[in-house]
């Protein structure tokens, strides 16, 4: 049984942090308190909380970092940088290797509206890909320095449609989980003062390519995020299949280390090696904000239309792509609106029946259970990979 005494401190710190709960607004992910007897604790927004003292994360003393966001870089690397972001270009696959760079509080404020001008990289002294590498791919010409990250100046949002910041995407995947990852991380921005990101396509050799100038298509694609503030330091990675998907955000998350083996490329080497150590093979869930608070997507209309047209992505009765042109966001013409339906139908049928094990392959990909206990991931090629039973 408990002495009187230890009782009497309980309740003292039971009654500290209850009064924390009620009366403090949980903005972040994560904030601190003290408990009576000084002991500093974080609370979470889901209702839990920890001694700070027992969170490795909260011992680390920042500094200040000129391009904390450049990955490391070799000999034959040419960094590409512009207002808004920088990239390494990877000519045999005429897409950016990775592109990186800070978000703050103040960036996610829109002051200009997308140009939808896209243009070859003036920048790029080997050239970069153009339309006609993407027209009647199928594909969208995904970012990956997203344009609603750079409204707020104009030459950024003219900058970040260059070729050289695009990367061919499934549109199921550019305007469904890829976008979802894009507001949560301006969220973060918000939520945190300031965010740094590095994102881009996992290349290999042997990728399928579209245009006379051979861009390759992914069949995966990475972001990893730093917020480096107190009091919350943290990272996190996602690795992502190029398809559409209705599962969580949550569901392709893994830690930078694990982004780092998959993609061969090491990020944040700046950091103090003891903290990039520790930053990067620590994945905290909990220590993230995952509300999303996007005003121009709970505001949007639904007869919302492209500023540019686009190939139709129905299929005719032959089994051959639709040559209609449409303004709609959902890339279906008219005549194959309800195509878009039922593949939206479809794919959340299939995906619901998946979840995630919370495990993870030696190379970061996430493995997944399906609706009878078998455990897969996905290979580079999209195929499910199924484990042997044990």
């Amino acid at each position: 049984m408990f002495s009187t005494a230890l009782k009497k401190k309980m309740k003292r710190l039971l009654f500290t942090l209850t009064t924390l709960f009620i009366v403090q607004t949980l903005i972040f992910g994560q904030k601190e308190a003290t408990t009576t007897d000084g002991k500093l604790v974080v609370l979470y927004d889901n209702g839990t909380w920890l001694y700070a003292d027992s969170i490795p994360l909260y011992n680390i003393k920042t500094n200040d970092i000129t391009k904390l966001e450049f990955p490391k870089t070799n000999s034959k690397d040419i960094i590409v940088s512009h207002l808004g972001y920088s990239l390494v270009y990877n000519e045999p696959h005429e897409q950016a290797t990775w592109v990186a760079y800070e978000l703050t509080k103040e960036e996610t404020n829109k002051l200009y509206e997308r140009t939808d001008k896209f243009i070859p990289d003036p920048y790029v002294k080997t050239k970069t890909a153009n339309d006609k590498d993407y027209a009647g791919s199928g594909y969208d010409r995904g970012h990956l320095a997203p344009a609603s990250d750079m409204g707020w100046s104009a030459a950024a949002m003219a900058e970040s449609f260059y070729y050289s910041n695009m990367s061919p995407q499934a549109a199921s995947f550019n305007r469904g989980i890829w976008k979802k990852l894009e507001e949560q991380v301006r969220n973060w921005a918000i939520e945190y003062e300031k965010v740094y990101v590095i994102a881009g396509p996992v290349l290999k050799s042997g990728l399928p390519f579209i245009g006379t100038n051979k861009v390759s298509v992914p069949n995966y694609f990475y972001k990893v995020i730093l917020d480096y503030s107190k009091p919350g330091i943290k990272g996190i990675g996602f690795i992502m299949p190029n398809t559409g998907s209705s599962l969580p955000l949550q569901s392709y998350t893994v830690s930078i280390d694990s982004v780092e083996n998959f993609t061969g490329i090491d990020f944040f080497p700046l950091l103090p090696d003891n903290q990039e150590e520790i930053i990067e093979k620590t994945l905290c869930l909990n220590c993230w904000d995952w509300k999303i608070n996007n005003k121009e997507n709970n505001a949007k209309n639904v007869g919302e239309k492209l500023s540019t047209s686009v190939q139709c992505n129905g299929l005719t009765q032959v089994g051959e792509r639709c040559k209609n042109k449409t303004l709609n966001t959902s890339g279906y013409c008219y005549l194959h609106e309800n195509q878009d339906e039922k593949e939206t139908n479809t794919e959340v049928k299939t995906q619901t029946r998946e979840t995630t094990s919370g495990n993870y392959t030696s190379s970061g990909q996430t493995i997944y259970t399906g609706p009878r206990g078998g455990k897969y991931h996905y290979s580079s090629s999209g195929k499910k990979v199924y484990q042997r039973r044990k």
